[in-house]
């Protein structure tokens, strides 16, 4: 399953700071100028019809049977001010009908905005969102998030400039560098890589399943 999103809304947002640069809900960086903006000019300085034709290109042409078989699917969307190629399971969200934007979720994704396209970056991580609120399991974020960190110790040095030390819903971020003409072949490595650490997620979920 593949989809591209754009909801641009106009929306006119007045910034006091020269330059800021923050987190978006999605954990995403976002770049934002003082002037009045509007998000729909939101990739005004970077090409975004390269980045979203290179992102959907990565899905369409990656080796899908391995992913099927472990229940994986793919998303390409915007998300406020990046591109995004999400890896995501129904099962690991609170809303199977809906996992791509349900309240809780577990996520992989990759992403470039103005700031890491700039930086010459694409930016990864693991998100667990309200973990809460997935049925069937009692979690508490920051025990989840231990117990990952402690299982990915093992194989953290395998993943280039990647770092734990954020709060329980970022599991882990990093980065590699920006290369126009390999993108492709870059996601395709950043997703088979998340192909081979997904199993960890299911193990650790396995131990917060409630009882009944």
């Amino acid at each position: 399953m593949t989809t591209v999103s754009s909801k641009p809304t106009g929306k006119k947002i007045q910034l006091k700071n020269k330059y800021q640069t923050f987190r978006n809900s999605e954990g995403f960086f976002v770049n934002a100028f003082q002037k009045n903006i509007y998000l729909k000019d939101k990739f005004k300085a970077m090409d975004n019809h390269f980045y979203v034709q290179k992102f959907q290109e990565a899905v369409d042409t990656i080796s899908l049977k391995e992913f099927t078989h472990a229940g994986l699917k793919f998303s390409v969307d915007f998300i406020l001010e990046s591109i995004a190629l999400k890896i995501y399971k129904p099962e690991w969200s609170s809303n199977m009908e809906s996992p791509i934007d349900a309240p809780g979720r577990i996520f992989f994704s990759v992403w470039v905005n103005e700031k890491s396209v700039e930086q010459k970056k694409v930016y990864y991580n693991i998100h667990a969102l309200k973990l809460r609120n997935i049925k069937g399991y009692t979690i508490q974020a920051r025990s989840f998030a231990d117990d990952f960190r402690k299982r990915f110790e093992e194989d953290c040095q395998n993943w280039e400039n990647v770092s734990v030390k954020y709060g329980p819903l970022t599991l882990m971020e990093g980065w590699i560098e920006l290369n126009p003409d390999h993108l492709v072949k870059d996601l395709h490595f950043l997703a088979e890589k998340f192909l081979n650490l997904s199993p960890v997620i299911d193990e650790i979920l396995t131990s917060y399943r409630s009882k009944i």
